[in-house]
């Protein structure tokens, strides 16, 4: 089997300045996942290190550059889950971790169970060693200003959810397994102890070898609703491509709840997929030596991933 890695950068409103960013951190996550399969890692082994690439990055909403709760503090929801088994960890409303998505991995592997929260994760956290940083080192200028115009009476917090930045990656490796990774900060302004779709198996992300793996982004709510990532699998199951597969799930949260949002997909024989029902998705794909990516609708880019990794080198 041919690897492939899909990334995303979270699905909503991309402003112009933050454009050029937003599309390199997607093409260096997509390219880091794919020198991780090529050297014969596994699936998740790829998807944890795009989204730890991204989580790292603060023009995502995810790690640093992560959105604040209604407090001005970073809780963040993570999830990982590999299609072989159907072993999955998540973590959510964690503090002062850089990487929760490596916490998310550490719960699959390493406990009995699939999702650990709060003081619970920051315990397990400490237990096995994850260096725990300030929580002040993961908020950007941009999320303390946003947070800060949301607090303002006449502000609608609503509006400066369009532009959210959950980040995700799916994967197939060499051996025909699939995984798949999702990473967020969440809601700006959010109750304390909100959990999104983030960190909800099948809403977030799911992965299953039988049919593929997704990874989600978009009003978390509403994906919740419609449990969007499984709801996708299902669709291919029956037959449908990838693209067949996202688009009509999307239309279904769109019409059913009123909810927008973007997903990345690859079926089981390494055919993908990146599609939103919002007016912007950052995303990057890689297969066949070959780099894809774009923002808007109908934008794809392709390029080598020699020229690509030699660009990325020079800066983009």
């Amino acid at each position: 089997m041919k690897p492939v890695i899909v990334v995303h950068g979270g699905a909503g409103r991309i402003f112009k300045e933050r454009e050029e960013g937003c599309r390199a951190g997607v093409v260096r996550a997509a390219l880091r996942g794919y020198s991780v399969l090529k050297q014969g890692g596994s699936a998740v082994d790829a998807v944890e290190e795009a989204v730890r690439s991204m989580e790292d990055d603060p023009h995502f909403n995810a790690g640093c550059g992560s959105v604040l709760n209604e407090k001005g503090e970073v809780e963040m929801d993570a999830i990982i889950m590999d299609g072989k088994n159907l072993d999955s960890g998540a973590v959510s409303a964690v503090k002062c971790i850089a990487n929760p998505i490596k916490l998310a991995r550490l719960v699959m592997e390493k406990t009995k169970h699939m999702l650990l929260t709060d003081h619970g994760a920051h315990l397990f956290a400490q237990a096995m060693g994850i260096p725990e940083i300030p929580g002040e080192k993961l908020i950007t200028e941009r999320s303390r200003e946003r947070w800060k115009k949301n607090l303002e009476p006449d502000s609608n917090p609503e509006e400066f959810q369009k532009d959210l930045g959950t980040v995700g990656a799916v994967a197939i490796d060499s051996e025909g397994n699939v995984a798949c990774a999702t990473s967020t900060g969440g809601l700006s302004n959010k109750l304390i102890g909100r959990v999104g779709d983030t960190a909800c198996i099948g809403s977030g992300g799911y992965a299953d070898n039988h049919s593929g793996a997704t990874s989600t982004t978009g009003h978390g709510e509403s994906i919740m609703k419609v449990v969007l990532a499984r709801l996708i699998l299902y669709h291919m199951e029956q037959g449908m491509s990838p693209e067949v597969a996202a688009d009509t799930a999307l239309d279904y949260m769109k019409t059913r709840v009123g909810g927008l949002g973007g997903v990345i997909v690859v079926n089981k024989a390494g055919e993908w997929a990146a599609r939103f029902s919002t007016k912007q998705m950052s995303w990057a794909t890689v297969k066949d030596d070959n780099l894809h990516y774009g923002i808007y609708a109908g934008e794809k880019h392709i390029k080598s991933v020699d020229e690509a990794v030699a660009s990325e080198r020079r800066g983009f």
